[in-house]
């Protein structure tokens, strides 16, 4: 039996609903899952709901982006990194009230991406994406709208011929910020909730990760044994970007920290990676209720 705690759905930027999703696990043999969208907890009912119908084990997700910043790289901005919240109480009506609010702002964000966007088609001489064009992109969004989605319509227009052209002509540098949510917001919100805090694929080489202040191992560790300690309950070891050296080295770490340890493919079926990482399957243990 495999092991996946990091799916994303089409709640967020995925692209299989929660059904197809599950129908994806079955097939591969996966017996345990965790739908993990961007600032949304709207698939969880669902996911939940099903678990008993396809006879798999799941575990209620999500996933944050935090804005954070450490004091030995003064010359760099705050940097976003994604922290992985499990077994929390779905109800939790604060959790509730600021993840709508997240949301919020992701849909005034991606308005001001297209104008940005806007600006660099007419540079181009392209025809610019008007209001028709937005209702077509939010049309498209079952969740949380996201650059992805701008992506995705970017090549559906033949603007671009891929999702990373997209990206590499116009999101990346027509980027907004985020609306900042730090860590210790961030880890009082889940656990107030009764869930985890799950520090995200620290070394993902293209991702939002702490490759982005160094990309040797133990000066990122350092960083997580300086800052981030009070605030998270464990590390996601085994990810579909991390190498073996980074998987044997967040293990170490972590049990020379006390930390939970956990891992997913973090799906968006583009390839479809569900259940693709070895995880042991005993790390479900260490989300036993007392």
């Amino acid at each position: 039996m495999k092991i996946d705690l990091h799916i994303h759905s089409k709640y967020s930027d995925g692209k299989m609903n929660v059904g197809e999703i599950y129908q994806e696990a079955r097939k591969r043999d996966v017996g345990i899952i965790s739908i993990t969208d961007h600032d949304s907890i709207d698939s969880q009912e669902e996911a939940k709901a099903l678990a008993d119908e396809y006879d798999i084990q799941y575990l209620y997700g999500l996933e944050l982006s935090v804005s954070f910043s450490h004091e030995a790289y003064p010359d760099l901005k705050p940097i976003s990194l994604d922290f992985l919240a499990y077994q929390y109480d779905i109800n939790n009506k604060p959790l509730i009230k600021k993840l709508k609010g997240l949301r919020e702002y992701r849909e005034k964000r991606a308005k001001l991406i297209l104008e940005n966007i806007n600006r660099e088609l007419s540079r181009e001489d392209i025809d610019v994406l008007d209001e028709n064009d937005l209702l077509a992109i939010e049309d498209s969004v079952d969740g949380a709208f996201g650059r992805p989605h701008i992506a995705d319509y970017l090549v559906k227009k033949e603007i671009t011929k891929t999702r990373k052209e997209a990206f590499d002509r116009f999101l990346i540098k027509c980027n907004v910020p985020k609306m900042p949510l730090s860590l210790p917001e961030a880890s009082a919100l889940i656990k107030n909730a009764g869930g985890k805090l799950i520090l995200a694929h620290p070394n993902h080489p293209r991702g939002t990760s702490l490759i982005k202040y160094s990309q040797d191992l133990e000066k990122q560790q350092a960083i997580i044994r300086e800052t981030m300690m009070s605030y998270i309950d464990g590390i996601e070891c085994w990810h579909s970007e991390h190498d073996d050296k980074s998987i044997l080295s967040y293990l170490n770490f972590a049990r020379q920290m006390g930390l939970m340890v956990t891992g997913g493919s973090d799906c968006h079926q583009q390839p479809v990676l569900i259940g693709s990482v070895d995880i042991p399957t005993e790390i479900i243990r260490q989300f036993a209720q007392p």
